[in-house]
């Protein structure tokens, strides 16, 4: 069963969208903070449904077994403090790390093509933001067209292909050094990825036609929290 979109509360509901690497996470989080919001990594959620899967011996093409873990998944996020980022635990174990590597990303975005596994993880993600308080910044690649399609807040962030697989190759340098793929490996990955993301039967990445589009080809993360929180506030006023 799936649980409804909590259309109670869509002014505390902010959703951004987007391809990898366009920084959506970054901007998400810094959002969040802005807001005093409650952020809602929802990469972090398929990213770790992968890594559960994978150590359970669980192949990524198995839909089944997979929407079973799914409708389970022992996850907890732990919220960002003064001295510390927000946290992700799996089955008790800090995986904030172990999600974010090359590997897992391309296992996210293959666990994330089965139908009955999005399904599963709605109603996770819908559970989580309905107790946020005062209210939520989910990001993610369906958010505002199928997760909360009555957000009132939506903004999809994109960038050049160029712009973003470099972001991507320096996250994973800084994260991974010499083990890190290429530049080359990345931008072939990342077009993998964005037709993956755009091609697939169930939940594709669109743009919700009432989402803001934010090109930061030419624009740092500090620049494009302005501007979100800044249409935000208006959007308050209106």
């Amino acid at each position: 069963m799936v649980v409804p979109d909590p259309r109670q509360t869509p002014a505390s509901l902010v959703v951004i969208d987007g391809p990898a690497g366009a920084g959506k996470t970054t901007v998400a989080r810094r959002v969040a903070a802005r807001l005093g919001y409650t952020l809602l990594d929802t990469g972090a959620i398929y990213r770790a449904l992968a890594l559960h899967a994978e150590r359970a011996g669980v192949t990524w093409e198995d839909e089944s077994q997979l929407a079973e873990l799914a409708a389970a998944l022992p996850l907890r996020f732990v919220p960002a403090s003064s001295d510390s980022p927000q946290r992700v635990l799996l089955d008790g174990d800090d995986v904030t790390a172990a999600i974010r590597t090359s590997h897992i990303s391309d296992g996210a975005s293959r666990v994330s093509v089965h139908g009955r596994v999005r399904t599963a993880l709605l109603n996770l993600q819908r559970r989580l933001a309905s107790a946020s308080v005062p209210g939520c910044v989910a990001e993610g690649r369906d958010m505002g067209t199928v997760v909360f399609p009555s957000a009132r807040h939506k903004f999809f962030l994109t960038a050049d292909e160029p712009t973003r697989a470099a972001r991507r190759h320096h996250e994973l340098v800084d994260r991974e050094g010499a083990e890190a793929p290429s530049l080359a490996e990345v931008t072939a990955e990342m077009t993998r990825r964005d037709q993956r993301d755009t091609r697939r039967a169930v939940a594709p990445l669109v743009r919700a036609d009432d989402a803001v589009l934010v090109d930061s080809s030419a624009h740092d993360a500090d620049a494009v929290v302005e501007l979100i929180v800044a249409s935000i506030a208006s959007a308050a006023r209106a």
